[in-house]
């Protein structure tokens, strides 16, 4: 640990905030976690965890009980302040920084010299440059502050691991917040920090997520060009990827998450006549969404004219990916939401998570037993080897290859 820096103060504990404060808080630091949500800080404050991702539950426990991780509603002062709150949308795909710029505005009061100022939620190029100036606004000499952005590359069912090892890159507002930062980061990071500047750092993480967006959508694309040949489209992949230089990813139902699912549209709000080939990757793996509902509501038809009865659906899984509790974005959740709207019986499976204020939530078992037609939108391993055999099946993530 760095003698010099004891306290931290992150601010939004959520998928990414409340791992990361655990990490620190298990590595020396003493850590205050600041949240908008009363329950979340009551959770954390009893040692335990609202959300789901493998180890966390361990990290957290140990911190609250050794005194080195404690919630609130409020920021404090610290040596370290971490912003680590949503960026999702306004209307029209424009990018809401409101959250950062309000977490700006909670700690300014508690900001002094010396002190380092992180961004690491997902946000448009320039918005760390603005949440400096928001500090400043607010009685904060940025002069004698080091301000950064570090935006997490983690995957979700890795995370407590990915924090550690993945490489990370750290842009500030000039060449001392960037060396200042990149020397705290490698205080418990043992991958490379990489330097170079904030708006290169804000473009690299929107880079990447466009990056695996269009790749993914041109793997949706194939599906829906596969089903109209009469081609096995994940036997057609493995072959393809035999090709010493090919990797096709895998399709699925489209493409959700709170990042890869929303980051090209932080390009194309900012860049609208250039992002072209981003644009068209986002508008595929929508489109992937909307040809799924239609797929399952052909399937049903043709069931109510062959039995004389209307089928009773199971959406199998919600997560916007496998074996996680997170369905923020979730082309699942959107099919399933769309088929409540029509004349049929729809049951959900996702066994990650205890219940559903929309959706009717059932067991795999129930499922499998009492639904017409089975719907597999999320490839969870709880779903693999487990045999159907007289149930109508449509499969749009290749849990039956």
């Amino acid at each position: 640990m760095n003698k010099e820096i004891e306290k931290i103060c992150i601010v939004g504990l959520g998928y990414i905030g409340l791992p990361t404060a655990a990490l620190m808080a298990n590595n020396g630091y003493k850590v205050h976690g600041v949240d908008v949500k009363e329950n979340v800080v009551n959770t954390i404050n009893k040692g335990e965890i609202h959300i789901v991702e493998p180890d966390l539950d361990k990290y957290v426990k140990t911190a609250v009980n050794n005194g080195t991780l404690k919630a609130s509603l409020q920021a404090q002062e610290a040596d370290v302040f971490i912003i680590a709150v949503p960026t999702p949308f306004h209307a029209g795909f424009k990018p809401n920084i409101d959250y950062v710029l309000d977490a700006a505005k909670k700690i300014a009061p508690f900001v002094k010299e010396g002190n380092i100022v992180i961004l690491e939620s997902t946000s448009p190029v320039g918005t760390t440059e603005k949440v400096a100036e928001v500090l400043s606004n607010n009685g904060v000499n940025i002069n004698n502050v080091y301000i950064a952005y570090c935006p997490e590359r983690v995957l979700p069912g890795k995370i407590m691991k990915e924090l550690v090892e993945n490489d990370r890159i750290v842009g500030g507002i000039n060449t001392q917040s960037t060396n200042t930062v990149v020397s705290f980061y490698k205080t418990f990071v043992k991958g490379e920090v990489l330097a170079t500047n904030a708006r290169t750092a804000e473009m690299c993480k929107l880079t990447e997520n466009s990056y695996r967006d269009v790749n993914i959508a041109f793997a949706n694309e194939l599906s829906m060009i596969c089903d109209r040949a009469g081609i096995n489209v994940w036997e057609l992949i493995e072959l393809a990827n035999h090709h010493p230089r090919v990797k096709i990813l895998q399709p699925g139902a489209g493409v959700g998450g709170h990042c890869i699912a929303v980051d090209p549209w932080f390009i194309v709000s900012d860049f609208p006549t250039d992002a072209k080939l981003i644009k068209a990757g986002r508008e595929v793996n929508d489109f992937k969404t909307e040809w799924v509902v239609e797929k399952i509501k052909n399937t049903a038809l043709q069931f109510e004219l062959n039995n004389k009865r209307k089928p009773v659906i199971a959406c199998m899984g919600l997560a916007f990916k496998p074996d996680i509790d997170d369905l923020r974005e979730s082309p699942a959740v959107e099919i399933a939401h769309h088929l409540l709207t029509e004349e049929v019986k729809v049951v959900c499976v996702e066994p990650n998570i205890e219940g559903h204020k929309t959706l009717p939530l059932v067991t795999l078992e129930y499922a499998t037993e009492n639904a017409d037609i089975i719907c597999y939108l999320v490839k969870h391993s709880r779903f693999l080897n487990h045999s159907i055999t007289d149930k109508i099946i449509v499969d749009f993530c290749g849990v039956n290859y």
